[in-house]
């Protein structure tokens, strides 16, 4: 159902600008359950805050405001999940592909030792120490031991640790790329749910300040305008 209510609302929320986006300043779940709580506590009270300004539409549309949210939050959880999963993944592989790296690097120094040509190709390579230099370094290394078999022939190097080079230089790449997601404050999810909750709030809190207004000298009615959270 929380799909049905994001889809239904996915062009506006979409729609809000960047400039326009708030960052939730407390745990989501959390703030789902306080704008569920809003809606049961003001539904006696819709008609007195409809006339001090607060728009039908609010209180039309909050069951798909809070759904919208509720869903964007666990499209952003499953994203995150999976980044993190590649990390550990990463961490996990990487060693041995330095491994391999720094033993086809000691190879290639020792095959290619009457070539300056191309023992300068594998100091180039070397340079770098980044996880993006490793994924790069062992791609290089298999174009450049692939173009030079003879002289590697010649040392007696197993060849199928090119092919292994270049299969773990695919899929580190790939590894790598979910991580780094991970890192992006601007990754797609995140956005969305972010303006999905500056559509909610956007409702919550004219509710809770009209409501603030309404029953300010009532206070078993007011309770129910704050954040419980926050306050």
């Amino acid at each position: 159902m929380s799909k049905e209510n994001f889809e239904t609302l996915k062009g506006t929320i979409e729609a809000i600008e960047p400039a326009d986006t708030k960052i939730p300043n407390m745990p989501v779940d959390v703030y789902v359950q306080e704008a569920s709580d809003l809606q049961e506590w003001s539904q006696e009270d819709q008609a007195q805050l409809v006339e001090v300004g607060v728009p039908q539409a609010y209180f039309d549309e909050m069951e798909n405001r809070i759904g919208a949210l509720r869903y964007t939050q666990s499209v952003w959880n499953k994203d995150q999940y999976t980044k993190e999963e590649a990390q550990r993944e990463w961490d996990e592989l990487s060693p041995k592909a330095y491994d391999l790296k720094n033993e086809i690097e000691h190879a290639f120094r020792f095959a290619f030792r009457k070539r300056p040509d191309l023992l300068n190709k594998v100091q180039g390579i070397e340079q770098g120490t980044s996880n993006a230099d490793l994924v790069q370094d062992l791609s290089d290394l298999a174009a450049l031991g692939q173009a030079n078999l003879p002289l590697l022939t010649a040392i007696n190097f197993d060849e199928a640790k090119l092919d292994q080079a270049s299969s773990e230089a695919s899929n580190l790449s790939v590894l790598l790329a979910k991580a780094n997601g991970e890192r992006k404050e601007d990754s797609s999810p995140k956005i969305t749910r972010d303006k999905a909750y500056t559509y909610l709030k956007q409702a919550v809190d004219e509710i809770y300040e009209a409501g603030k207004y309404l029953f300010w000298k009532d206070d078993a009615k007011r309770k129910g305008y704050y954040s419980q959270y926050l306050n």
